[in-house]
């Protein structure tokens, strides 16, 4: 049997369901700041400050980066006057060796490379193929006048074979390092062997190869200046802007501190070279070194 409500009754059920909802709402906000404290260790964190510290630690990433490439070395500001290495420090300062960085910035008739100018630590020339598809390379300003001087000797009957162009500081190094054992091998000293060694092999960093300028032709022997190439080298090299960078009379070694070598020819463009020839001088005259 269905009893009738009284007013009275009403209000005490609405009552009820009133305090039931508030209840519900504090325990539930308590839960979500609970579980946002165990995540976060602060109790006042929001989702929002999270996003905050991501972007921050970004930023902060970001603003390194700068610092990072400023220790690169910039062989475009190396100046005559700076030595390659503090006389204590540099490998071969024992045999005398302490070359200045030369200024390779310099016009291409200009660009000096030997005993006493080093290129700058971590130098490379950009590089092009000396003749194409030969795998042999010089610095892209020289080997346009690479192969125009091949192409003409080529059209003359002359093969003007590459044989040893650009070659990276560690190999100019390993070179240097076996010939310096060879030399020790036969009786010399450390001292003694690394500067016979120079004679034949520059120094690291400071031969013609490690700047892209020289290319060895056809041979590595001596015997090279009795072929039909060296006589055409010794004719027409001068009209491409070349040089043999060794020559053979005495006075010229004592100049050059370098064996003969009929074999290397250095860039140094075409009025330089044509002036060098013309006056049976080597380039260190020709720039006032000697």
């Amino acid at each position: 049997m269905n009893k009738k409500m009284t007013p009275k009754a009403i209000k005490m059920i609405a009552l009820q369901a009133v305090l039931v909802m508030i209840a519900v709402t504090v325990v539930g906000g308590a839960v979500i700041k609970h579980q946002e404290y165990k995540s976060t260790g602060d109790p006042n964190a929001t989702t929002t400050t999270t996003e905050e510290n991501k972007t921050s630690e970004v930023s902060s990433t970001s603003s390194t980066t700068p610092s990072s490439t400023s220790d690169t070395t910039d062989v475009s500001n190396t100046e005559p006057s700076q030595t390659v290495a503090d006389s204590d420090q540099y490998p071969y300062a024992y045999a005398g060796f302490t070359p200045k960085i030369t200024d390779t910035n310099a016009d291409l008739s200009k660009f000096i490379v030997n005993g006493e100018y080093a290129l700058p630590k971590g130098y490379k020339p950009t590089l092009a193929e000396a003749v194409k598809g030969s795998g042999y390379y010089l610095d892209y300003r020289v080997a346009p006048y690479y192969q125009q001087m091949y192409d003409a000797a080529k059209a003359d009957g002359i093969t003007l074979t590459p044989v040893s162009g650009y070659r990276s500081y560690e190999r100019q190094e390993r070179n240097f390092e076996n010939r310096i054992s060879e030399n020790m091998s036969a009786g010399l000293d450390r001292k003694e062997a690394t500067i016979k060694a120079a004679t034949v092999i520059m120094v690291p960093g400071s031969s013609e190869h490690n700047a892209g300028l020289a290319m060895d032709i056809c041979s590595l022997s001596e015997s090279f200046e009795n072929t039909k190439e060296f006589e055409w080298l010794s004719e027409n090299a001068a009209d491409y802007g070349f040089i043999l960078r060794y020559p053979k009379d005495e006075r010229s070694r004592n100049i050059t501190k370098v064996i003969y070598e009929p074999w290397h020819y250095r860039y140094v463009g075409v009025e330089a070279a044509k002036e060098i020839k013309a006056k049976g001088i080597t380039l260190e005259e020709y720039l006032g070194l000697a």
